[in-house]
C-alpha cells in the first residue's frame, strides 16, 4: 500500500509545484518507489519533470473521464524509481464534466487505488483552487501537505483550507490527515521571513514541518531544464531542503530503510 501525499493550497505561488517535483524525486533517490499525479489544469510538474503536456497522449483526464487505467498513463521519468502520471489542459473541463457523473468525489480514488500497491509513494500536485479536482486530490489521499510562503498574507486563505479539509474529513475521507505545513521561499536575510516562521509554528505548533524551504537559484532554475533540484544540483541548499524533508516524512511514518539512511549521508557530504 502507497501512501498518498496530496500537496494543497488554493492560493496561488506557494511552492506546490516545486515542493510536487522535488519532494518526489527526493523519495525516489532515497530509494522509495514514488509516483507524481499531476492534478493541476497548468501542468507545470509535466513539464518542469521534463514532458510536453501538448504531446501527451493519456493523462489523469482520460483516466478520471475515460476511464483510461492508469498503468496506460503512466509515464517513466529519467530519475530512477520516479514516475509521472501526467496532466493536460484538458483537465480544465474536467469539472464540469464530473458534475453529472455518480460518486464524482471519489473518481481520482478511483483511478490510484488501480496502483495502490506499486509505489511506496504517491504525491499529488493539485491545482491552485478548492474545485473537484482538489476534493478529489483530498478525498483520494492518506495526507496533505500544506505550502506556506515566509511572505506578507502568508496566512491568508489557510483557514478556508483548513476548513475544506476539515469537510472532507467529515464526509468524503475520515482518514485524512494533516501531514505537516511547509515553509518555502524563506529568505534568512528577511525579518519579515524570521516573522512569518514564528507566527505560523506559534499558531500551528506542531503541525508545522522541522524543515524549511529556502529561496534558491538553483530551485527557480530547474524546471526550465525539465528536471528536479537534485538531478540539477545535488549540492545546491534546495536540494538538500527537500532531502531533508523527504527525511522527515519517511522518518514521521515509520517507512525509514538502511539504504535511505546511508544515501542521506552520501548526498550530505
Amino acid at each position: 500500500m502507497s501512501k498518498i501525499i496530496a500537496i494543497a493550497n488554493q492560493k496561488g505561488g506557494v511552492g506546490k509545484t516545486t515542493t510536487s517535483i522535488n519532494l518526489a524525486a527526493s523519495l525516489a533517490v532515497l530509494e522509495y518507489k514514488t509516483l507524481i499525479v499531476d492534478a493541476d489544469p497548468q501542468a507545470n510538474s509535466t513539464s518542469g519533470i521534463g514532458f510536453d503536456p501538448r504531446t501527451i497522449k493519456n493523462s489523469i483526464y482520460e483516466c478520471i473521464i475515460n476511464d483510461v487505467t492508469a498503468r496506460e498513463a503512466i509515464q517513466k521519468t529519467d530519475t530512477p524509481n520516479l514516475d509521472l502520471l501526467p496532466a493536460h489542459i484538458d483537465l480544465v473541463g474536467a469539472e464540469i464534466e464530473m458534475i453529472n457523473l455518480q460518486s464524482r468525489e471519489y473518481k481520482m480514488k478511483a483511478v490510484l487505488e488501480q496502483i495502490n500497491d506499486d509505489y511506496d509513494f504517491i504525491i499529488v500536485d493539485c491545482s491552485p483552487s478548492l474545485g473537484l479536482i482538489t476534493i478529489n486530490a483530498l478525498t483520494a489521499a492518506d495526507s496533505v501537505i500544506i505550502p506556506v510562503q515566509c511572505e506578507y498574507f502568508a496566512l491568508e486563505g489557510l483557514g478556508k483550507l483548513l476548513n475544506t479539509i476539515k469537510i472532507v474529513q467529515n464526509r468524503l475521507n475520515p482518514e485524512l490527515q494533516i501531514e505537516g505545513i511547509l515553509l518555502t521561499m524563506y529568505d534568512v536575510r528577511l525579518r519579515l521571513s524570521n516573522q512569518v516562521v514564528e507566527e505560523v509554528r506559534s499558531h500551528f505548533e506542531n503541525l508545522v514541518f522541522n524543515t524549511i524551504i529556502a529561496r534558491n537559484t538553483r530551485l527557480s532554475e530547474a524546471p526550465s531544464f525539465g528536471v528536479s533540484v537534485i538531478m540539477h544540483d545535488a549540492n545546491s541548499k534546495g536540494a538538500i531542503n527537500y532531502l531533508n524533508l523527504a527525511r522527515e516524512i519517511v522518518t514521521k511514518n515509520g517507512m525509514e530503510k538502511e539504504s535511505a539512511k546511508d544515501k542521506t549521508e552520501v548526498i550530505k557530504k
